[in-house]
């Protein structure tokens, strides 16, 4: 069994969300995106395209996860792709999920997709994110 490893450019970019994800500053989110990103929620069916999309819908979730840790990580056989699997909690439900996150050659964050589990965890989640998102559908579309 081989070790997959991250290329060099995308690894950077991996170190650095860790960081902002730490102290929860999406607004520096921007050098580490495509400019053609886009953003797949795990409660919504139309991805989310874009740059303002991406770190409304991130800074948001990251208010919202309590307990949040990331476990694992698995690295796509071609080095541009990366898994990292997380657990947290909302509104008291517990919930384990995915990042799945796609580099691009400059190693900038190209596809950002999430999944959740149980349902009852997904549920509370999505139901806390429509509360929070509702004024922002303008953005979540692309249109702004």
């Amino acid at each position: 069994m081989s070790s997959n490893t991250l290329a060099p450019a995308a690894q950077a970019t991996l170190d650095t969300w860790h960081r902002i994800l730490e102290r929860n500053a999406m607004e520096e989110l921007d050098p580490l995106l495509a400019d053609d990103i886009v953003f797949r929620s795990p409660v919504a069916h139309t991805p989310y395209p874009g740059r303002a999309a991406i770190k409304l819908v991130l800074k948001n979730v990251n208010q919202v996860f309590e307990n949040f840790r990331y476990h694992r990580s698995f690295v796509s056989d071609c080095g541009s792709s990366v898994v990292l699997e997380f657990s947290a909690e909302v509104n008291g439900k517990a919930l384990k999920g995915i990042d799945m996150l796609r580099f691009d050659d400059q190693g900038k964050i190209l596809e950002f997709e999430v999944m959740v589990r149980p349902l009852s965890g997904l549920q509370a989640l999505g139901a806390e994110m429509a509360r929070r998102m509702e004024p922002y559908k303008a953005i979540l579309a692309g249109q702004a």
